[in-house]
């Protein structure tokens, strides 16, 4: 009777691709044009992207087009033997006509641009895109901080250009009740939120310690204003050829988001985690005062992932966080090749380009990096680290250079800013770097400073740098000792899809997105539509009111005009007065180490009335105090030039007969020649724009 109920071996045949094509939705493809896809050229699977896409916008009947069929029972012969009773797996396979099972974690719409998300303990719902998350009941995480009920929406960014983030429930602590109270309870604060069907399907999967979360659609100027420029759009989302709509997808495309694969989304090692850890414990104890935590490590090893996740994680548990910025190249809170100091308190919940903020001291040094000019990057530095008033952790962020030069150079730096931890990360992809012990500090020569001769009682003494640091009274009365580090190492696993061909590339589009993200304040808040930079008024300043400098090159004077004019200019305020000059322009003979407020585009001299017009965010309160333009090597993204909406005719500032010889002219800090290869050169013409209104 056993042999009786044994089902022949699955053998596929036609007629279970036929069955299982049929019993599929709509937008399924079949075997034969899967096969077609994969030797379609991009052209052509842009062309079917499209016809998809327009096929779902015409209806949304899809939504109930048919549920999946399982392999299992596409798979069935058509002659297999039919038993008398079913076996339970067989009852128990979805069918044709059965309704499909729900994701994990499921996901339904709320309502045009919102989406409902049900997260059981322990499960992580990873994305791409952006949306505003609020919990409604429970507790998540995203990067490290914690999204309590009752908390206010947070705006989250899961962009192309770093890791997908993921919303993680977490473990909360709740009174003794028993299933029943806890749904009355759940159902209670949802009904402020929600409608009575989305309430009841909430209730109805609803588990203990699960999580409930609302993602809404999220809109800022700064996503809007770069979104606007071509070729950005999928920074944010991008779209591909889906071969199943249905009702999660519709909705998570509502709120501009799209489900992503878990192994896609951001993931810390043991030592990563561990480390953080360890320094959210020591920096809530404050035993020994606030720590001072410098992270280091090789290019491309998670650092500035790091950093954001240990800022969210202290923010958990303390109001603010300093953050101290040693990295010309890839800045977290300011536009590149600034050294500034910053107080977080809120959630850093994004790639930097969309949490550009004001720091509490900035200096513009104006390349990506210190190479050829390091002693004027350790001034800055000190004089930087010397506004830190000791009242919050510090994380101090630091260059990926660490070979040669660049070793020596992070040497001073533990030297002079004295942590009480170091990160160190490594990876075997990265190049080799010692381990940075106080007994390799001690023995180690820097750049500058010098290794036996300032150590005294087990520890460094930097009189010169006290000297030029900012204590208060209690503190000027005992000598400045520092008594070393405690190193953590930190082993990285980070799949990242830079090479040294393309690092380069990469690291200009991140430099390029975070000053789109600055210029992204000109614009009116949400509803309000987009200007274009053109359309702006910018300020008029008289030349005789602010001295020049060029910071990365040394150019004629009578050149000076051609290289503000269309640049990227650090509004600056030095201690001396330059108002006594009548005409002007008034040229500096030194770059000066003094405070920077803030970014503009130099987009028009006017010489008959001898007036710069500055395009900027700073407030006019805080202008009052400029008095001084520095001008770098980091240049206004092409995009700002070429894809400004309501040009008509010849575009300004733009040219194709340019004289890479001229002095400042060249790309290359300090070069005077360049080969002339490109076709077209984003620079000022070699003569002076008019005025534009």
């Amino acid at each position: 009777m056993a042999d009786a109920q044994l089902l022949p071996k699955r053998v596929p045949c036609r007629s279970t691709w036929l069955r299982a094509r049929k019993a599929r939705p709509q937008l399924v493809l079949s075997r034969r044009p899967r096969r077609r896809l994969c030797a379609l050229r991009w052209c052509g699977r842009r062309r079917l992207r499209r016809r998809l896409l327009q096929a779902q916008a015409a209806g949304a009947d899809w939504r109930e087009g048919g549920c999946p069929v399982s392999r299992s029972a596409a798979r069935r012969p058509k002659t297999a033997a039919r038993s008398p009773a079913p076996a339970p797996a067989a009852a128990a396979a979805p069918g044709p006509t059965c309704p499909a099972p729900l994701p994990i974690p499921p996901v339904r719409p709320a309502g045009p641009g919102r989406a409902l998300l049900l997260l059981p303990l322990d499960q992580g719902f990873t994305f791409s895109g952006i949306c505003r998350v609020t919990c409604l009941y429970g507790q998540v995480q995203v990067l490290g901080y914690t999204i309590s009920q009752g908390h206010p929406a947070q705006e989250v960014f899961s962009t192309y250009t770093h890791s997908r983030l993921t919303i993680n429930a977490v473990h909360y602590s709740m009174p003794e009740k028993s299933k029943k109270e806890t749904k009355r309870e759940a159902r209670a604060l949802l009904r402020s939120h929600l409608n009575r069907d989305d309430r009841c399907w909430v209730m109805k999967n609803f588990s203990p310690l699960c999580s409930i979360v609302m993602l809404e659609q999220l809109k800022t100027p700064t996503v809007n204003f770069l979104v606007s420029h071509p070729g950005l759009s999928y920074v944010f989302m991008q779209e591909s050829p889906t071969f199943q709509i249905n009702s999660e997808h519709l909705a998570l495309r509502s709120v501009g988001i799209r489900r992503e694969k878990k192994k896609n989304g951001l993931r810390l090692t043991e030592s990563a985690l561990s480390a953080m850890e360890e320094l959210v414990t020591v920096s809530c104890e404050e035993v020994d005062g606030c720590p001072i935590i410098l992270v280091c490590g090789s290019q491309d090893v998670g650092k500035s992932t790091f950093n954001r996740c240990l800022m969210n994680q202290l923010l958990n548990s303390i109001s603010c966080v300093d953050y101290l910025e040693c990295d010309l190249g890839q800045t977290e809170f300011t536009p590149p090749g600034c050294i500034s100091l910053l107080n977080i308190t809120e959630p850093i919940l994004g790639p930097p380009f969309t949490h550009q903020r004001t720091p509490q001291k900035m200096v513009y040094y104006g390349k990506p990096s210190c190479k050829n000019n390091y002693e004027n990057y350790i001034e800055i530095i000190k004089y930087v680290f010397s506004s830190y008033k000791r009242e919050a952790p510090l994380i101090v962020n630091t260059m990926g250079w660490v070979s040669d030069t660049g070793l020596l150079l992070l040497v001073d730096l533990v030297r002079l800013l004295a942590p009480s931890h170091v990160v160190q990360f490594s990876s075997g992809r990265s190049k080799y770097m010692p381990s940075l012990t106080p007994d390799y500090v001690d023995s180690m020569d820097g750049l500058y400073t010098k290794s036996k001769s300032r150590i005294r009682n087990r520890g460094f003494h930097l009189a010169e740098f006290a000297e030029s640091l900012e204590f208060a009274d209690e503190e000027k009365e005992s000598p400045v000792v520092f008594t070393g580090h405690k190193l953590m190492c930190v082993q990285s696993d980070f799949a990242f899809r830079k090479t040294p061909r393309n690092r380069e590339s990469h690291n200009k589009v991140l430099r390029d997105l975070a000053v789109l993200g600055y210029l992204g304040q000109l614009q009116p808040p949400v509803p309000k539509p987009l200007y274009p930079l053109h359309g702006l008024t910018p300020y008029q300043v008289p030349f005789n009111a602010v001295a020049l400098r060029i910071t990365h090159a040394d150019v004629a004077p009578t050149h000076i005009l051609y290289a503000v004019n269309a640049s990227w200019v650090g509004l600056c305020k030095i201690l001396d007065d330059v108002r006594g000059y009548a005409n002007g322009p008034i040229l500096l003979a030194q770059t000066p180490i003094c405070d920077c407020l803030g970014f503009g585009i130099c987009r028009g001299i006017d010489m008959e009335k001898r007036l710069y017009h500055i395009l900027t965010p700073v407030p006019p309160e805080e202008l009052r105090n400029v008095n001084c333009l520095l001008v770098g090597a980091i240049s206004v993204p092409q995009c700002v030039f070429k894809s400004q909406r309501g040009l008509e005719g010849t575009i300004p500032y733009i040219t194709t007969d340019y004289n890479f010889k001229l002095p400042g002219a060249s790309e290359r800090v300090g070069a005077r020649e360049s080969k002339e290869t490109r076709e077209e050169k984003v620079h000022p013409k070699p003569k002076l724009h008019r005025k534009i209104n």
